[in-house]
């Protein structure tokens, strides 16, 4: 009867320290930050300026007059590269749109070597590809 007696504790207690293990070791998992799939967002442009300004205040001590003038800088550079967009926004689109000719022609050279089954696959492909490329613009689009 004593040996049930101590056998009965004995698997009480690793009952026990099992659920205080597991328990623990959940405990943990939940509080463990997780990995997310998604990149970081880009920050804004002005709370770059914010933080940038900030940064600078604090760590070179600048005055208030210096302050005013670091932001001026920053408008004026702000206004430089607004200019060199718009200035070479034409060229980009042009750029664009012989990329999109090159892609065309390429698809349509490739086309023109495959079977008709092969065809059918790679109009999958290229839907496929499409697909993910909508995605991940619209994705990019909702993080700005």
């Amino acid at each position: 009867m004593r040996r049930t007696n101590f056998s009965a504790g004995l698997y009480l207690a690793l009952v026990f320290l099992s659920g205080a293990l597991v328990g623990g070791f959940g405990h943990y998992l939940y509080t463990m930050k997780s990995v997310s799939a998604s990149t970081i967002s880009k920050p804004k442009p002005e709370d770059y300026r914010k933080r940038y300004i900030d940064e600078m205040h604090t760590r070179l001590k600048l005055t208030d007059a210096q302050v005013a003038q670091l932001v001026q800088i920053m408008d004026n550079t702000r206004e430089h590269f607004r200019e060199l967009h718009e200035r070479t926004k034409p060229q980009l689109d042009a750029i664009k749109a012989a990329e999109k000719q090159i892609q065309t022609e390429h698809r349509q050279e490739v086309r023109a070597m495959l079977t008709d089954s092969q065809r059918a696959e790679y109009e999958r492909i290229i839907a496929e590809r499409e697909k993910r490329r909508q995605q991940e613009a619209a994705r990019k689009n909702q993080e700005k």
